[in-house]
């Protein structure tokens, strides 16, 4: 891995690793976002959200669906089984990559989950027919290069779904840097794609808020993954208004 991106994989495995002894954050998360237990998440669709990106992507039975910035796997995992595609997750988290192994193989699915990254994902040329990134795009260290290998492994009439958050206003440095640099029909039209619809999701948004107003006020106690879901909720809240949920599809020619 390149010396750059080692310390924030290296945060993503430590973060991955504390989950597993944190059952209340998972409870939590799933309550607010509408989620069934056997769906471990790491980012923030609801329920609604995962059937609005299951439309978008177009998947047929026996289709490559490629997960990027998988996490634990909670996503594709979902959405192969109701497309009946064939599932491939990457992230650049080791830890991420073994608990969506292992979350596979406790369903009963047939998946492929490996290290990569946003650049290098491993797959072929048009190897996929949908790519599906939760809630990551913005920890691309060159989003220009992690679209441009969104649309490398599409077969031609492919569809890229993205879900992420974007800036009310891009000047605005109460907002976090990697969300300023956000746009996510822009990332899809520079990379070639066409027919980009980007669409705004205030819905999610609404689970997101009541879900990170519990995270601020629970007492933490000594669970590092408590701590971080509380942190995450109080600096959450205090840019809420800054930013708007988006989700974006476009298809490769």
């Amino acid at each position: 891995m390149e010396t750059p991106r080692a310390p924030l994989a290296q945060y993503f495995d430590d973060w991955y690793a504390g989950m597993t002894v944190s059952p209340v954050k998972d409870e939590i998360q799933q309550r607010h976002l509408g989620l069934p237990p056997r769906l471990l998440s790491t980012s923030l669709l609801s329920w609604e959200g995962i059937a609005e990106v299951t439309a978008a992507l177009r998947l047929s039975p026996g289709d490559t669906l490629l997960d990027l910035a998988c996490g634990r796997g909670g996503y594709g995992l979902e959405i192969a089984a109701r497309t009946g595609a064939r599932l491939v997750g990457v992230d650049f988290s080791g830890e991420a990559v073994r608990q969506a192994g292992e979350q596979a193989r406790r369903l009963g699915q047939a998946a492929d989950f490996q290290v990569g990254d946003f650049t290098a994902t491993g797959l072929s040329p048009g190897e996929a027919r949908a790519v599906l990134c939760v809630d990551a795009i913005q920890f691309a260290p060159q989003a220009a290069a992690a679209y441009r290998e969104l649309r490398r492994v599409l077969s031609p009439g492919g569809r890229a779904v993205l879900t992420c958050w974007e800036p009310v206003d891009p000047d605005d440095e109460r907002v976090p840097a990697r969300l300023r640099r956000v746009s996510l029909g822009a990332g899809l039209a520079a990379a070639g794609f066409s027919s980009i619809v980007v669409t705004e999701r205030p819905g999610w948004r609404a689970a997101e808020r009541s879900m990170w107003e519990e995270a601020a006020v629970l007492d933490p106690g000594d669970d590092p993954a408590l701590r971080s879901f509380h942190d995450e909720g109080v600096r959450s809240l205090a840019t809420f208004p800054l930013l708007r949920r988006i989700m974006a599809a476009g298809t490769a020619p």
